[in-house]
């Protein structure tokens, strides 16, 4: 099965070919003391379900991975993707500690 985005993803193997795109990505993740686990493919609406686990919890950036990291080679490997959602917990940014 190729992953390549000019090709067509068998309904059925959508799951298996998100699974593939993120075995690939996910050493770089492990890398910044973070990981990533795959909780489901909606293969009706296209939007995967992942949770961000480890560092990235309390990383500021995790949303950027998120979206223009994971997402984008998502979307460009596996072409029925259309979003990515992580269904895990992350830091809230309710400002700076410091008040005036």
């Amino acid at each position: 099965m190729s992953l390549d985005a000019t090709a067509e993803t068998p309904v059925g193997d959508i799951l298996a070919a998100v699974q593939k795109v993120i075995d690939i990505i996910r050493p770089a993740i492990q890398a910044d003391e973070g990981d990533i686990r795959l909780h489901g493919v909606d293969e009706a609406t296209g939007e995967v379900t992942v949770e961000l686990m480890g560092a990235c919890v309390s990383c500021p950036a995790s949303d950027q991975t998120l979206k223009a990291g994971i997402e984008r080679i998502l979307k460009d490997r596996v072409p029925a993707v259309t979003s990515v959602v992580n269904v895990g917990d992350t830091l809230v940014d309710d400002g700076t500690s410091v008040s005036l």
